[in-house]
């Protein structure tokens, strides 16, 4: 089935799912580069500590806000790439049909609740430390700890949007028009399972 055979609707479908896929892949990458920055800054503060017998509290700070801003960032990224913990005993043999509808469930009834919950009780904490322009509790600590808790709506938008994603991918599935992604955002084929291009 070729692409100018899908109806409107599906191609809308699958054009979001490679959006907000894109969107998510363009920001994992760049905020993977913080794990780089952590190890940078650790090891700053080691060698001042025990060569120089000096360390900075804003420093310890930073790596830890380093850290803290690169997992809430790339957690869209990682379910994009299917690297959050999964128990796949019966996942991982499955058709690519079943992985479809488990996804599809796993979205509405678990993902998009969580992504919920942490908005609505975030936006408050986070919008009062917005409110104070909070800073480090530490003294000689970094300012602006509330850029870091804006992290926390971040975190929920971007693996709500990716969970979307995963459920229109499983809706294209299920009307067999997997064919519309590009191979890198489609199930990976098991090898005992037979293609049924023609079915």
């Amino acid at each position: 089935m070729t692409h100018h055979h899908a109806p409107p609707t599906v191609r809308a479908i699958a054009i979001l799912v490679r959006a907000i896929s894109g969107l998510n892949a363009l920001i994992g990458n760049v905020f993977s580069w913080l794990s780089l920055a952590i190890v940078l800054v650790c090891f700053t503060v080691v060698v001042q500590r025990y060569v120089f017998s000096t360390s900075f509290v804003w420093m310890q700070d930073l790596y830890i806000w380093l850290n803290g801003a690169m997992f809430t960032a790339v957690a869209g990224f990682a379910l994009l790439r299917n690297d959050h913990v999964r128990v796949d005993i019966f996942y991982r043999p499955a058709s690519t049909r079943r992985k479809a509808i488990v996804d599809l469930i796993g979205v509405i009834l678990f993902l998009l609740p969580f992504s919920w919950i942490v908005a609505y009780y975030g936006w408050s904490f986070v919008s009062r430390s917005w409110r104070l322009g909070e800073a480090s509790a530490n003294v000689g600590g970094m300012p602006g700890l509330f850029i870091l808790k804006g992290f926390i709506l971040g975190f929920a938008v971007l693996l709500a949007l990716q969970g979307i994603a995963m459920a229109l991918r499983s809706v294209l599935v299920l009307y067999d028009k997997e064919n519309l992604l590009p191979e890198s955002l489609r199930y990976e084929i098991n090898d005992d399972e037979q293609p049924e291009a023609h079915v």
